[in-house]
């Protein structure tokens, strides 16, 4: 367990260690303390963990995480030429329109989990981290893509008979309201 431990606190140093402006402040604050950068990030993590199991605000702080930083960085997607980072990011919000709505018809849970927004707010980090096989592609290919093919022609079915319908009911209170009978 150590030796796994160990690996991973090596790939997050040699992460820190990268040149970004975050871990400038890193670096300035491993200088002010004396505390390795490493030791910093975890215990940063670690305080900000305890506050989304405990702490007041927690579901803004994980609805931010998960909504914020993938709306921002698709922005930045849209304004690319490149498709594969579209590509990315629709994958991304189609998983957390999934999770959105089964999270809907489960939100009993909310109350009789302590740490949900923690687990919440982990999973959605964990769907768009800048990996190979992140949690939207990982889902989207084994559960999310096969449902939908099996089921498209049912779901354009129903979708072309809701719109007709709706087209109906409009045209209908088109005419009601152009000839001013109201029932």
């Amino acid at each position: 367990m150590s030796a796994i431990l160990n690996s991973y606190l090596e790939r997050l140093d040699k992460k820190l260690h990268e040149k970004n402006k975050i871990n400038e402040y890193f670096e300035k604050a491993e200088k002010a303390l004396g505390v390795r950068r490493v030791y910093l990030a975890v215990g940063i993590l670690a305080l900000w963990a305890l506050y989304m199991i405990l702490g007041r605000g927690a579901e803004l702080i994980c609805n931010l995480i998960g909504f914020g930083y993938p709306a921002y960085v698709s922005l930045i997607a849209l304004e690319t030429s490149s498709k594969d980072d579209d590509t990315k990011w629709l994958t991304y919000w189609v998983t957390f329109a999934c999770f959105s709505l089964v999270e809907f018809f489960s939100d009993f849970i909310v109350s009789f989990v302590p740490f949900y927004w923690l687990a919440k707010c982990l999973f959605l980090i964990w769907c768009f981290a800048p990996i190979e096989n992140n949690g939207s592609r990982f889902l989207y290919g084994r559960v999310i893509r096969p449902i939908f093919l099996k089921n498209r022609k049912n779901i354009d079915d129903v979708l072309s008979k809701a719109a007709s319908s709706a087209t109906g009911l409009a045209k209908e209170a088109a005419a009601k309201v152009i000839t001013g009978k109201t029932e």
